[in-house]
């Protein structure tokens, strides 16, 4: 079995997990310095000033760590009962632009850059990584995409699901292979150059 393998429920451990938010932090924190393959459950017990027992009892692996930890990224995202609603799409795309916003897609990012090495390895920390990552950021396009078209904004035979990527899978590229950052000019460039023509609108 590798590092990344799953393992099997482990039956009978005491689920005392009062700890684990800030362990999983700091797994965060090493993968996006070190990447996977230099990171190490010594280095996040470090960081975390958690003894090594308590981590390797609760995950005996990297592999399940790191799960965890990207799983964990997804809880506190965008609340999507509570999106902006401006009236038109493009304020609704420039509302959600804050600073907060951006730093935690930024971090995402580059979570998902120390990844990548292990994700041909592991499937199911590919979907992590798509449900943590990738897809909080498209169900939100998707939402704000079915508003304009409800309105009569857009035409109702868009194709939702590959405009809803189109930012992600951009923000994406620009951070893991460009290396540069996911600021608020580049997201605004993305929806007046690119989005907007897609759905038909001026900008």
């Amino acid at each position: 079995m590798t590092q990344l393998d799953a393992a099997s429920p482990r039956l009978g451990r005491r689920r005392d997990h009062s700890r684990d938010p800030e362990i999983l932090n700091a797994a965060l924190e090493v993968l996006a310095e070190e990447g996977y393959d230099g990171m190490t459950v010594d280095m996040v017990a470090a960081r975390a000033k958690a003894g090594k027992a308590t981590l390797y009892r609760r995950w005996p692996s990297k592999g399940e760590l790191v799960i965890d930890a990207v799983v964990c990224m997804k809880r506190g995202d965008i609340d999507l009962g509570n999106l902006p609603d401006t009236g038109t799409l493009r304020g609704d795309l420039v509302a959600m632009i804050k600073p907060r916003t951006i730093e935690e897609s930024e971090r995402k990012l580059q979570v998902m850059a120390g990844l990548m090495s292990a994700v041909a390895r592991s499937p199911e920390l590919a979907e992590a990584i798509n449900r943590a990552i990738i897809e909080p950021r498209a169900e939100v396009n998707r939402i704000l995409l079915r508003r304009a078209i409800d309105r009569g904004e857009i035409a109702a035979d868009i194709d939702i699901e590959t405009l809803s990527m189109i930012t992600p899978s951009m923000a994406a590229y620009r951070t893991l292979v460009l290396k540069r950052p996911v600021d608020r000019e580049f997201l605004i460039t993305m929806i007046d150059n690119v989005v907007l023509p897609a759905v038909g609108l001026r900008r």
